[in-house]
């Protein structure tokens, strides 16, 4: 797993853990963990083979958890975190994120309240006139919603 594919999955859990409405704080440190290790110029399972979490930990952003779950992503190819959340949420409900209108708040929405969980999910609440039921979406956001899903 490369630095880059590891960064990814920060940045995928921080925006599944502000769907779910979790700790901005803890979130936030995700992504600033994430930004640095997309572009450090070491291969992280190098530091991780050489210099073990101490070494993770000189990476600015990366204390001992997050260091933690980057060992365990490169030993497993996961961590326990992202399994208990992806059980939880679902990581298709990231792909609602990718059509117009629809930030992490009506995701939430969606998801919690109407059971969406995917694109394909979307799709047929959207056809069966759901849109009308979700506080917050007005007629153009509607509009724009049902057009990005006709693209696909």
């Amino acid at each position: 797993m490369d630095n880059e594919s590891i960064a990814r999955r920060f940045y995928r859990l921080a925006a599944l853990m502000d769907i779910r409405g979790d700790d901005p704080f803890r979130l936030r440190s995700y992504r600033n963990a994430a930004e640095a290790l997309e572009t450090w110029p070491t291969p992280l399972k190098e530091i991780a083979r050489q210099e073990g979490i101490e070494g993770l930990q000189t990476i600015p952003g990366v204390g001992k958890a997050i260091a933690g779950k980057i060992l365990e992503l490169l030993d497993r190819g996961t961590f326990d975190a992202w399994e208990r959340i992806i059980a939880e949420t679902p990581e298709s409900v990231l792909d609602l994120l990718e059509v117009p209108g629809i930030g992490p708040k009506t995701a939430a929405m969606l998801h919690q309240k109407f059971k969406v969980s995917s694109r394909k999910d979307l799709k047929k609440f959207v056809a069966g006139g759901g849109l009308e039921l979700v506080d917050g979406i007005g007629l153009k956001t509607a509009e724009r919603i049902k057009e990005s899903l006709a693209k696909v």
